[in-house]
């Protein structure tokens, strides 16, 4: 999936065209370096590799981490081809190359990915090749379109599910690799560092995506990655690769992973039971909350959000929240607005224990309450 590429990159591209040609003059000293090199003679130059054997040790044993990251998740990921309608009457179709990521949920094997890959599309229609070269059909398909997931059931006894890793951990600079099927290539690697957290606001599709709180990785993501696994050097998903930013349809540095957590809340409720009951606190927020109002608090600006209403029999009222709160954090996340407290709570797992920062009456407290489903009315 694109996302549109914000329009303030564009300017920078002739920047980056002239540091080019700056690069390029700055280098020509080098070149003629180099060309001397072909003068040594050969006891100069075994001497130079035997010293370039003994430099690049680290960066090999670094190398060697990378493969074994690779090895332990090759043969966990598969490539999705999907065959969906195109005219609204099944006349025409369409056909989507995506990547998936095996895991083992209850004992069984499930294919994770994107919904967008695989949406529309009939059980005989979506194609799984398996890193063995077999291809098998979903025997069930459940998804989310909230948040771009979906996960399928597969009958595939000898498959290998990979490790899931724990996304709250991921850290801005941590190396990532990306696995997929670029372009149709299966299992391809790429390799760099998780950029950014917490995106959202992301234009996504026609349908788009509701609730958002992506990595972003500069590994090169590419259409045919939507749907594979991003993984850390321990070689355990971390996340699922969904859309990349861009202003050509190919990668240029900015891609957007779904957190392996939120993924697998959403896969193992679709599997339990066929739909995402998803968590609420109980409040209702005061959208009059403005930059004003915040400096009438003491704040330089509009923070956090206010709440005008609470519902009964809910978190909000067993914890004792109050009319006027203005909560500045949830779950370790500070919050920007009233969009960013109710994605952060829809993105929560049903029944965890989460933190409030709330500021009352000049004061900042810390409570502890559990987020429930929605009441029945």
């Amino acid at each position: 999936m694109v996302a549109a590429l914000p329009h303030n990159l564009a300017r920078y591209r002739g920047s980056l065209w002239i540091a080019g040609l700056l690069l390029a003059a700055v280098a020509q000293p080098a070149f003629a370096q180099f060309a001397l090199t072909s003068q040594l003679t050969k006891e100069d130059r075994d001497r130079l590799y035997s010293e370039v054997a003994h430099d690049v040790a680290t960066l090999e044993r670094q190398s060697n981490v990378l493969k074994k990251a690779i090895q332990l998740a090759q043969p966990t990921v598969v490539h999705i081809d999907a065959k969906k309608p195109n005219d609204g009457f099944g006349r025409k179709t369409v056909e989507e190359a995506g990547s998936g990521v095996i895991v083992e949920y209850n004992g069984k094997n499930y294919v994770l990915t994107n919904r967008h890959v695989i949406k529309h599309a009939t059980l005989d229609n979506i194609h799984i090749r398996l890193a063995s070269g077999q291809e098998i059909f979903p025997t069930r398909v459940w998804s989310d379109m909230e948040t771009d997931v979906a996960v399928m059931a597969i009958d595939a006894p000898n498959v290998v599910p990979a490790r899931v890793g724990d996304s709250s951990a991921v850290e801005i600079g941590d190396f990532v690799l990306a696995v997929g099927s670029p372009f149709g290539l299966s299992h391809s690697v790429t390799y760099g560092i998780i950029s950014a957290k917490g995106r959202r606001d992301l234009q996504l599709g026609v349908e788009g995506v509701r609730y958002q709180d992506f990595f972003q990785t500069d590994a090169a993501i590419n259409p045919g990655n939507s749907g594979g696994p991003l993984l850390n050097l321990r070689g355990e998903v971390i996340g699922i690769n969904t859309a990349i930013a861009s202003s050509s349809g190919g990668n240029e540095g900015i891609g957007f992973t779904i957190p392996i957590n939120i993924a697998f809340v959403v896969a193992r409720q679709l599997i339990d039971q066929g739909s995402v009951v998803r968590a609420t606190l109980g409040v209702r927020l005061d959208s009059q909350y403005n930059d004003t109002y915040a400096r009438q608090l003491g704040l330089p600006r509009r923070v956090g959000a206010r709440v005008n209403r609470i519902d009964p029999d809910t978190a909000a009222e067993s914890v004792g929240i109050q009319i006027g709160d203005i909560i500045l954090a949830f779950d370790g996340v500070r919050i920007e607005d009233d969009d960013h407290l109710v994605n952060q709570v829809k993105l929560t797992p049903l029944d965890k224990e989460v933190s409030l920062v709330v500021l009352r009456d000049g004061k900042t407290l810390e409570l502890h309450t559990r987020v429930g489903a929605p009441r029945r009315e």
